[in-house]
């Protein structure tokens, strides 16, 4: 049995659905079948999404990807550690000067909650962020 590695951002998961989508993202999203997870936070996202889409076939395409795929996917909770781990990124976050957008700050400690590598396209968006592994499946 595999073990989780890797946090799938909303980009990597919606990489799928593009008419021609990145063979490089495709293939390391093959190769770690069974270590991947995903974000409640990104559960949330990709559902309110296709929720707000028109009626057609695109929407119903969405749909099916979402329960046949990314359902399938481990869903990790932002519980008690995630939110403390938050509170303690954003508050470092503050201190810098900077500042860290809430849902990325949760799916940043969903991650680290579960010592996960974060694998998203937008790695400008968690650069900033002391301990959280990142990936961009992307430029390999």
């Amino acid at each position: 049995m595999n073990t989780l590695s890797w946090l799938l951002d909303s980009n990597i998961l919606s990489e799928a659905l593009r008419p021609s989508p990145d063979a490089l993202v495709m293939s390391q999203l093959a190769r770690f079948d069974g270590e991947l997870a995903i974000a409640a936070p990104i559960w949330h996202e990709l559902r309110y999404g296709w929720l707000r889409m028109p009626d057609g076939q695109r929407k119903d395409a969405i749909g099916r990807y979402i329960q046949d795929v990314v359902a399938t996917l481990p869903i990790l909770p932002y519980d008690a550690s995630a939110a403390r781990i938050h509170a303690e990124l954003r508050s470092k976050q503050e201190k810098m000067g900077l500042s860290l957008p809430f849902v990325d700050g949760q799916i940043a400690a969903i991650a680290m909650t579960h010592g996960l590598t974060l694998v998203t396209r937008n790695t400008k968006d968690f650069a900033n962020i002391a301990g959280l592994r990142l990936d961009n499946w992307f430029t390999l």
